[in-house]
């Protein structure tokens, strides 16, 4: 373990953006030896601080680089070896982190070793649980041991749980529980070549990101078959390449979202049973009617249909059949291939409070 620590802050950046720090680092402190792309190790700012205090240098940092995604302060370094790292780790810890609380080790290792990251976890984690008594939590953790790998050397640092930013903090709540109940029933974009396919690709993509439990494309009287065909080939290519995506990236495996096609009328008479709301701008402002709305999406265990229109929007005789009428942006009308994503996005955001 060295006695003087080689570097006191830990920049993490956008790739590209490394001088670009490194240049208002040094405009705030210019004895500060600054290290961009340590080790070719792109995306990284290495700081020793000159004449300003590491913890005051941090602050500043964090104030004035707006380039800067984050700013670690560095606790100790130590080589990149299983044992130096596990010593360091318990020693930095005994007075940082109390036996009631909880932690989690945090690696990102960069170059080649003999072990992986995960192995990093594992023995700096017992050691850590071996010096503290405290408990490990994966997921809100009270305290983060960080361990940053840049070749043969490795940062430490003691964080607080709250520095890491999580897509699913505690309190908040998942709606694809909720999506999963919405029925999108969309009347087909019709028209120039062109313009279909733009916007079947769209309407598709949308429905497949929230992953509702269904699409029903829905035309009125006679259409043109060409012009349906290319829309629905269109919404199926949206809905495959979002699949696609959503596949590789989440951690469970996505619902891929069914279509179908049924005439719009006969659609409200066989569903006639169960929960319709239209959204159209001439209904009631979405945001006045969240009692009815609550009643209608929560208090059945029924497919809660949403119909959205199209270039010339739902037919008016439907919304006597409806159990809502509703608008989501008064005075503004919506195009066709945002309209479903809006009034998803829309419903969710006023039945949030009520989940």
């Amino acid at each position: 373990m060295v006695l003087v620590k080689p570097y006191d802050i830990l920049i993490k950046t956008g790739l590209g953006f490394e001088k670009i720090v490194a240049s208002r680092v040094r405009e705030i402190d210019e004895e500060a030896i600054v290290t961009p792309v340590p080790k070719g190790f792109k995306g990284l700012v290495l700081i020793k601080a000159g004449d300003l205090d590491p913890v005051d240098l941090v602050k500043r940092i964090e104030n004035e680089v707006v380039e800067a995604d984050k700013v670690i302060p560095v606790d100790d370094v130590v080589p990149a070896r299983l044992d130096d790292m596990a010593r360091a780790a318990a020693s930095l810890v005994k007075d940082r982190i109390c036996s009631d609380e909880s932690f989690a080790v945090r690696t990102t290792r960069r170059g080649r070793h003999g072990f992986t990251s995960i192995d990093v976890n594992v023995v700096v984690g017992d050691a850590v649980r071996r010096a503290t008594g405290a408990s490990v939590n994966l997921k809100y953790p009270d305290k983060i041991v960080l361990v940053e790998i840049i070749g043969d050397e490795a940062l430490l640092s003691i964080l607080p749980g709250s520095f890491e930013w999580r897509k699913m903090a505690p309190g908040k709540k998942p709606l694809y529980g909720l999506f999963k109940r919405l029925a999108v029933v969309q009347m087909p974009y019709l028209g120039p070549r062109e313009s279909v396919i733009v916007m079947g690709k769209r309407v598709g993509r949308e429905v497949q990101n929230f992953e509702v439990r269904e699409l029903v494309i829905a035309p009125t009287g006679i259409v043109d078959a060409e012009e349906l065909m290319l829309f629905i080939d269109s919404v199926l290519e949206g809905i495959e390449s979002r699949y696609e995506v959503q596949k590789k990236s989440y951690s469970y495996k996505p619902h891929r979202v069914p279509v179908y096609v049924m005439d719009l009328h006969q659609l409200v008479r066989d569903r006639g049973d169960e929960p319709i709301i239209v959204f159209e701008p001439e209904g009631r402002y979405i945001g006045d009617v969240v009692d009815e709305l609550e009643e209608l999406v929560f208090r059945t265990r029924k497919r809660v249909n949403l119909l959205f229109g199209s270039r010339e929007g739902i037919p008016v005789g439907i919304y006597r059949y409806a159990d809502l009428v509703v608008d989501i942006a008064p005075g503004i009308t919506l195009s066709t291939d945002y309209a479903a994503a809006a009034g998803l996005i829309a419903l969710a955001t006023v039945l949030y409070n009520r989940l």
